[in-house]
């Protein structure tokens, strides 16, 4: 298979929505191999601050000398993205083929229905409908089943040392939620996905909290009288060790005199939480004080706070920011960071998101917004964006732009461009800034998903 053609694929598999359960996780694993039997993990869930976090413990544990896995999601440009290995992206090659045994093994599991994703994408070419009935849409793998077990079974055959795994959305339903991992690690619960989550932090945390196994320590900065008493709970049930960190937590040894590299109090909190997961798993793998630092210092993960200068000497600020707390985040680091700057704020965001909270907490930041559509079917439209924003911000200069492209080209030589709102928003950035190899094809829109909750899926299967 070419890697178009895998590409292609996997475009396919969206006609399958999104599902919460393990049911099809364990059944594609199981013909798979069960290639997480040979692995050693380290799960990562909650709101905001994963894939961070995950970078941080990915990046000790190379300094470690260790062979270490990187899962995340979603992607800002590319696919492979999502899986690597000592911070090296998959190889296209490795894609096709991967592609070519898992759509083997769907047709094995899944028969008819299989196929018809095949043809699904040939349709939707030619501008028919999804061929696929309902049966199928509800009991076929989807793209994020089907691309964890090919992450799994790219690891176990990369004979990875340690896999750093973040889950895809909440955790106890999560196709992610198939490994015994060496640690479970909560950075945090806010509010975020509440049509698949709940409406409180309490539900939210119990969906984050279903990653934690029987005996397996947990550590988490989750905060409030909401969020931790369950994970607490959840972890005493469990009779799993739980290591809950205060805010003093960023001022122990190494992180009182190191210098991040990744901007933002914030980052020092995800830190600390990376650093007391070593210090847990010090018994089973090996990493003194001195390799924490190392790793720490070393860390890099794009689109969040990640500040580029252009050619014409333009600042950029590129950060996700793609719910409320996240928006929280940003404003407090530009506010610390950059206090006199005049900012203008490009901002596009997700349609079932808090945009309305979002708004009024960016766009105060700004002298000038420029409102710019997502590329997501899921896309807030720019006015909508535009009232919430005036309210937000009386004195501002509001604008509405059909894209990103045309909102940069209205904004050459205004000195401090702050893009956010959405990870996939600065996926388009970074390709239309040039800080991302140009794909021949677009991968973006891999990270599409329009599926709804599944409640025939809802529950647990027992482990095999």
């Amino acid at each position: 298979m070419t890697y178009a053609d895998a590409i292609r694929f996997l475009y396919s598999l969206r006609w399958f929505g999104a599902k919460l359960g393990l049911a099809n996780s364990f059944k594609l694993a199981a013909l798979a191999g069960n290639p997480q039997n040979r692995l050693r993990f380290i799960h990562v869930a909650g709101t905001n601050g994963k894939g961070s976090t995950c970078a941080m413990l990915e990046s000790i544990y190379r300094a470690a000398g260790l062979r270490v896995g990187l899962f995340t999601s979603p992607h800002l440009v590319a696919f492979g993205e999502r899986i690597q290995v000592n911070r090296q992206v998959i190889p296209a090659r490795d894609i096709g083929r991967l592609v070519a045994e898992m759509q083997a093994l769907l047709e094995e599991g899944w028969g008819a229905s299989a196929n018809r994703a095949l043809s699904a994408s040939s349709a939707t070419e030619a501008g028919a409908h999804s061929p696929a009935d309902a049966h199928d849409l509800a009991e076929h793998p989807t793209f994020f089943e089907v691309v964890t077990i090919m992450a799994l079974r790219y690891f176990a055959a990369q004979k990875c040392d340690l896999v750093i795994w973040e889950t895809g959305l909440g955790g106890r339903l999560d196709a992610t939620n198939i490994v015994t991992p060496l640690a479970s690690v909560i950075t945090n619960i806010q509010y975020d996905h509440q049509k698949w989550l709940g409406e409180t932090l309490a539900s939210i945390a119990a969906e984050k909290a279903g990653i934690v196994k029987p005996g397996i320590p947990v550590i988490t900065a989750a905060e409030g009288d909401e969020a931790l008493p369950v994970i607490a709970e959840t972890a005493r049930r469990q009779n799993a060790p739980l290591t809950a960190l205060s805010p003093e937590e960023i001022h122990r040894p190494p992180l009182d005199t190191l210098q991040l590299p990744l901007l933002g109090q914030h980052q020092r909190m995800n830190a600390a939480v990376a650093a007391a997961t070593v210090r847990t798993l010090a018994s089973q793998i090996a990493a003194s004080g001195e390799t924490i630092r190392a790793g720490l210092s070393r860390v890099h993960w794009a689109g969040r706070l990640q500040l580029v200068t252009r050619p014409n000497g333009q600042k950029v600020l590129l950060d996700g920011a793609h719910n409320v707390g996240g928006a929280g985040i940003l404003a407090a680091a530009v506010k610390e960071y950059f206090p006199s700057v005049k900012l203008t704020l490009v901002l596009g965001i997700l349609q079932d998101k808090d945009w309305p909270g979002m708004c009024e907490i960016l766009a105060p930041l700004a002298e000038r917004i420029l409102l710019v559509p997502v590329p997501s079917e899921r896309s807030a439209t720019p006015h909508e964006l535009a009232e919430a924003c005036r309210r937000a911000n009386e004195t501002a200069q509001v604008t509405e732009h059909a894209s990103l492209r045309e909102a940069l080209a209205a904004a050459p030589k205004d000195a401090f461009l702050t893009i956010a709102g959405s990870l996939y928003l600065v996926g388009e950035a970074m390709e239309l800034l040039h800080l991302s190899p140009a794909k021949a094809t677009d991968e973006r829109g891999l990270n599409e998903w329009g599926g709804v909750p599944a409640p025939a899926q809802a529950s647990v299967p027992s482990r095999r």
